[in-house]
């Protein structure tokens, strides 16, 4: 009941404490209301001030001048019922208004202009600078279009006051002037200290984050541009004062290629549309929906539904019909109060731009959605001089256009692919051959078929051997046993994955192997085998008939080298299979067992004389391509085996081969596999240029069948443990974007999880936050693994707490328990538990920290894990001081006797533990808890147990020694004033620090004697 001055004072107390929002504004117009019962002026204006603060970071900014008209009769008429706080705040918010005046259309530019003076005045009146004044002339000015740049100078020229806006934000003003003056450099150089953590507020870096977004792009900046929408966009989500930045940031999706990420970023933030209280940031913020709606009608989805204002079903083109007319209108109102066209025209130039990019910038976050303009396998990495992609033009007559693909598909060139979908599509629209030499119709399809066996991603098995038959039955058909053969051939195996391995593709069933998986564990043995049964088994019998076969027809002239050489080389692909099938069979040591490596003898013995044979017979027809392919063969089996050298001397031999025989098409995937080999040694530095290689030949021709999201990966991991932190972001995130796209979950997520590590070792923790919040949207953890999202969950909370957000992070903590609480292992849940209390601590959670508390040491009654539960009941200690001071120091020696009875029971019951850190720790964290409570001889004796403990640990517990060290010098020489006897302390304990690894250490130990010594004088 708010019945008495002291409940509403109470009650604001308690709203200022809440997060900005709808609640909060309602309550503060409540209080109002509350406050003015009472005829307490100094109560009312307190209200008043709660009121307009609410309402300006709840989107309701129009709503504050009238607020404030109140504010300033009640200065009038009782100034001394405002105290410094509230006077400070009177004369600030002067800023409020005008800003609040200006984003209104409704109210009369003269208005303004009056307000302006009125500002003056009372500036001038109380003495205060007036550079705050020139601020508001300059943002009107920008806003208008009239007289910006002087205005500009007269205000930029004058030195900062104490009613200056922050720093950050006068840097973020200065910045727009120079992009509104076209000068983008000048203006990222301006925003440096913001952009660097040097200058910050409440709503800085996000804010200017989200207007350099283009900037950063147009500059070539892209790094930094994912990096600003990441955090930038975090910050801003979800609030109802950002409007303004959301605008910007779906403008930025849509420009960059990331329209699905922008239709995520519109479904997050539909309230906007209700939002009425500042309608430039609505304008603002319409502007960038139009944005998004135009380029995915643009692209052909107007037909998708997207978010709008609620309560209506939306399509893309519905909701820019909506957002055009609405954002039209608004932008005239504020050109005819302001008599310049300055708003439409920046509005006509921001929906004029065109997407900065030729291929979408992979931002590392999920998003799911409609397709965008990317064509084939994407922009080689940066830092990459890739040639231009290779394009293939269309033959006009379709005898000429089956000439050019039969051509291309020999030479195994990835531009057949797409040649080959337009004879199929000229065949169903009724055309025919039309050159001689042409063939049959029967002959197109059977070709038709066995390319989309070639084409096929070797998942559906039933599929490709249906492809295959198709292609044998209509090649016999029409007279060449040959072909017939060779698409049968591959038919025995297509249940092992292979996708052929003629000339026809290509793209032998090597592809995509990885140096040191076990490609082979689902594979059957040539005989069944434990380990698959029929279903991966290789049938010998088949191949040996085909190969009679192919030998029968080779005698009577009726088989090319071709078809030839792809049932040779099928009989090695099979060879090969044995031969990764038997990798696996370890002993105990890691070693093959005694059976495993005599059959892996027998397999690779078979393996070695199959790939002779394919060998000898390519280079006797002259097919050095052929040859280059079975050296890929040996070189993955041989980098499987260890043999490294003699794998990379097959791949440099192979590429050799590639090149001369005009074929550079297949050089990526044994660029890739060397790749993999140098990462596997250890070499990342030297993995780093083959993946690129690989990725930019790739590129270049346009090869679709190419594993580009694996190789992407692949680079990731290569840059991150070479050091090149933004190499490997840029990577990772074009790995997970491209698994989005062929709808890989599973890789995709644990793509986001590489990428957040590497993100937060880089010094980017909000980055990471956000990139781990994207795995775990609603509905795309259900597709992980229980354990994969487990671990994502704990990722994403530790990187919440280590950004300030206790709250959420405990959220993320409390959930990962329930997942984990029924895991076998309570080992986990016991450390989850943990992380949970300590986080609802630092949330000020106290309630809900003390229940965690006692969930934990019932954890870890069953599931030990004393060192890190010793360590959250003394971080509960500390925390306990830091929130009650001196009233909190029985609790907190409650909690450190727990810590210590934890530690002895743990060592009486032979649970591994650091005895010695433990002890330490628990005296260290004493003489805290009494130096706050001003007990400083118990402080003292306290820090001397500590030292005494951590000697114990010998040079590990050297600088944990020397934290003590200072404890116990700044209570014995500080607080009880024996100065002489800390500095002797402090001296002996500098002396210890004399290695290198504790320079650090000695560094701080002789700054707190020199200011004892300072004191002293």
């Amino acid at each position: 009941m708010l019945d008495s001055k002291e409940a509403v004072t109470e009650a604001l107390r308690e709203n200022d404490g809440l997060p900005y929002g709808r609640q909060r504004t309602v309550t503060a117009e409540e209080l109002v209301e509350a406050a003015d019962q009472f005829d307490d002026p100094g109560l009312s204006a307190t209200a008043l001030l709660e009121l307009m603060e609410a309402y300006e970071y709840d989107g309701e900014a129009r709503k504050s001048p009238v607020v404030f008209a109140r504010v300033l009769k009640l200065w009038d008429t009782h100034p001394d019922v405002f105290s410094d706080w509230a006077r400070h705040q009177v004369f600030w918010r002067f800023k409020w208004v005008a800003a609040a005046l200006r984003g209104t259309p409704d109210v009369p530019l003269t208005a303004i202009h009056r307000w302006h003076t009125e500002m003056r005045d009372r500036y001038r009146a109380a003495e205060f600078d007036l550079q705050p004044y020139y601020a508001q002339r300059h943002h009107l000015a920008a806003h208008t279009g009239l007289g910006a740049d002087q205005e500009f100078d007269l205000w930029a020229t004058r030195p900062r006051s104490r009613l200056s806006d922050c720093a950050a934000c006068e840097i973020r003003a200065q910045a727009l002037h120079h992009i509104r003056s076209g000068d983008d450099a000048r203006a990222l150089e301006v925003w440096q200290p913001v952009f660097e953590g040097r200058s910050s507020c409440s709503e800085e870096p996000y804010t200017s984050q989200a207007h350099a977004l283009l900037p950063l792009l147009r500059e070539g900046r892209a790094d930094e541009a994912r990096s600003a929408h990441l955090t930038g966009y975090r910050w801003a989500r979800g609030k109802s004062s950002t409007a303004t930045q959301i605008g910007l940031h779906l403008e930025f999706c849509a420009l960059s290629g990331n329209e699905p990420r922008g239709l995520e970023v519109l479904a997050d933030n539909r309230d906007l549309f209700d939002g009425q209280g500042d309608p430039y940031a609505r304008l603002q913020f319409l502007t960038g929906v139009q944005i998004l709606a135009a380029r995915l009608v643009e692209l052909g989805h107007g037909g998708l539904a997207v978010g709008g204002p609620p309560g209506t079903a939306w399509t893309a083109d519905a909701l820019l019909a909506h957002v055009r007319a609405e954002g039209d209108a608004l932008a005239a109102r504020f050109d005819a109060r302001n008599g310049t066209d300055a708003v439409g025209a920046r509005r006509r130039a921001r929906l004029a731009r065109l997407p900065l990019l030729t291929e979408p910038l992979a931002l590392g976050v999920r998003a799911t959605g409609p397709a965008t303009a990317t064509a084939g396998p994407g922009p080689a990495p940066a830092g990459e001089a890739a040639a231009h992609r290779a394009t293939e033009p269309e033959p006009e007559g379709f005898g000429d256009l089956l000439a050019r693909v039969r051509e291309l598909t020999r030479q195994g060139h990835p531009h057949a692919a797409g040649l080959w979908r337009r004879v199929e599509e000229r065949l169903a629209a009724g055309e025919s051959p039309d050159a001689a030499g042409a063939g049959s119709e029967r002959l197109i399809r059977a070709e038709l078929a066995d390319h989309a066996a070639v084409d096929s991603d070797g998942e559906d098995v039933a599929a490709l051997r249906s492809a295959l038959g198709t292609a044998a039955r209509l090649f016999e058909e029409e007279g060449l046993p040959g072909r017939a053969l060779a698409a049968r051939t591959r038919e025995a195996v297509a249940h092992l994955g292979s996708r052929g391995g003629d000339d026809r593709t290509e793209n032998g069933p090597e592809d995509g192997t990885e140096v040191g998986t076990e490609s082979g564990t689902e594979s059957g043995t040539e005989d069944g085998g434990e380990d698959g049964g029929d279903r991966r088994r290789v049938d010998w019998a088949l191949l040996d008939a085909y190969l009679r076969q192919a030998e029968e027809l080779l005698a009577d002239g009726r088989l090319d080298p071709d078809d030839h050489l792809t049932v040779l080389q099928i009989r090695v692909f099979g060879r090969h299979h044995e031969v990764s099938s038997a990798l696996p069979e370890a002993g105990p040591s890691g070693e093959p067992s005694a059976a495993g490596a005599e059959r892996l003898q027998e397999c690779a013995a078979r393996f070695e004389a199959e790939v002779a044979v394919l060998r000898k017979t390519a280079e006797d027809y002259g097919h050095p391509h052929r040859v280059a392919g079975s050296l890929q063969f040996s070189a993955d089996l041989a980098a499987r085996q260890g043999r490294f050298e003699q794998a990379e001397s097959e791949l440099a031999l192979a590429l050799d081969l590639f090149d001369r025989s005009g074929r550079p098409w297949r050089a990526p995937r044994a660029l890739g596999l060397l790749g993999q080999i140098k990462l596997f040694q250890g070499e990342p530095a030297d993995a780093v240029p083959l993946f690129h290689r690989a990725l930019a030949e790739t590129a270049r021709w346009g090869d679709d069948d190419f594993p580009v999201a694996a190789t992407y990966a692949m680079l990731g991991h290569a840059c991150a443990h070479s050091g090149d932190h933004g190499g490997a972001v840029r990577a990772l995130s074009e790995a997970a974007a491209r698994y989005d796209r062929a709808g890989d979950a599973t890789e995709a997520a644990d793509a986001r999880l590489q990428l957040a590590d590497v993100l937060e070792r880089s010094g980017q923790p909000a980055d990471a936050v956000a990139v781990l919040e994207s795995v775990l949207q609603p509905g795309a953890e259900a597709a992980l693994d229980p354990r994969f999202v487990a671990q994502v969950r704990l990722n994403l909370a530790r990187g919440l707490a280590g950004l300030g957000e206790h709250r959420q992070a405990a959220e993320e903590f409390l959930h990962l328990a329930e997942e984990t609480a029924g895991w076998e292992d309570g080992d986990t849940y016991t450390m989850v538990a943990c992380e949970a209390t300590l986080a609802l601590a630092e949330a000020g959670s106290w309630e809900a920290a003390h229940d965690a508390r006692e969930r934990t040491l019932a954890a870890h009654r069953r599931a030990p894990r004393p060192d890190q539960v010793a360590d959250m009941l003394r971080d509960i200690a500390r925390l306990t001081m830091a929130a009650e001071g001196p009233a909190g120091l029985d609790s907190a020696l409650e909690r450190l006797a727990e810590a210590d009875t934890l530690r002895e029971r743990a060592e009486a019951g032979g649970h591994p533990v650091t005895a010695w850190y433990l002890t330490g720790a628990g005296h260290y964290e004493r003489a805290r808890a009494y130096a706050v409570a001003e007990r400083p001889e118990e402080a003292l004796a306290a820090a001397e147990l500590a030292i005494t403990a951590y000697e114990a640990g010998g040079p590990d517990g050297e600088r944990p020694r020397a934290e003590a060290v200072r404890v116990a010098a700044l209570v014995e020489g500080g607080t009880l004033g024996r100065t002489d006897a800390a500095r002797r302390r402090l001296t002996a304990a500098i002396g210890r620090c004399a290695g290198p690894d504790l320079a650090d250490v000695a560094e701080v130990l002789t700054g707190v004697r020199d200011r004892l010594g300072q004191s002293a004088s």
